[in-house]
């Protein structure tokens, strides 16, 4: 009996054990499994939450018959500007096609399509090359413009005067080391709401030199016939 007694204990002893460990198994699957399903909701209402992404990164869609643009200007003489439409980066420093002066992007006006992309050096180049480049630009063209490091030293006043016929203000006004950005149009009938202007001020100045940077988005109307 002593012996039988003993088996019996051993064997009782062996089953709670399994029987404990077998719990805490299935409360610990439990547990991850509720933490995986808890992840899945957290992760779905977080999906379902984030906000949208708009062409080019714009805060908010654009309506219909409108191109989607963002642009900046330069950062001093360090960061290139940068041109976006329709989420296509027409310029930037990584695309290696941004230089010091007046960068200028060129957009159909009926398809959204990217025409010409050219930078005209305001501070050690002639401004007849650009006057050129204005006069060469189609109607019902979308003209966009950025300054970078010095965008106005060169200008004169047959540059800024053919500037201004595509809807800018602020040209008459650009000074040495101003920042700048403008979308306006060739034939446009009106002054563009699209443009920006921080003049280069030592008080002011977040670079040492140069203004910080503007940048402007929006919706573009397409050009109707």
């Amino acid at each position: 009996l002593p012996g039988a007694a003993k088996l019996v204990v051993v064997i009782a002893i062996f089953l709670l054990t399994f029987y404990v460990i077998s719990q805490v198994f299935e409360i610990k699957m439990d547990a991850n499994l509720g933490h995986i399903f808890a992840r899945s909701a957290l992760d779905a209402a977080a999906r379902s939450t984030k906000p949208p992404r708009y062409k080019c990164g714009i805060s908010k869609a654009c309506p219909e018959k409108h191109f989607a643009f963002k642009m900046s200007s330069g950062a001093a003489n360090v960061v290139g500007p940068k041109i976006c439409v329709e989420d296509n980066v027409l310029m930037s420093g990584v695309k290696n096609n941004v230089g010091r002066g007046i960068n200028v992007a060129l957009v159909n006006g009926k398809t959204g399509e990217p025409l010409d992309t050219k930078f005209f050096d305001m501070w050690g180049g002639d401004v007849a090359p650009f006057i050129e480049f204005l006069k060469s630009i189609q109607d019902g063209t979308i003209v966009l413009m950025a300054t970078y490091d010095d965008g106005a030293t060169k200008l004169n006043e047959e540059a800024r005067k053919l500037i201004a016929e595509l809807g800018s203000t602020s040209i008459t006004n650009l000074g040495f080391r101003d920042n700048w950005v403008f979308c306006g149009g060739k034939g446009i009938k009106t002054k563009s709401p699209f443009e920006q202007h921080i003049k280069n001020n030592k008080d002011t100045n977040k670079y040492e030199g140069w203004p910080e940077v503007v940048e402007m988005e929006g919706c573009i109307p397409q050009k109707q016939d």
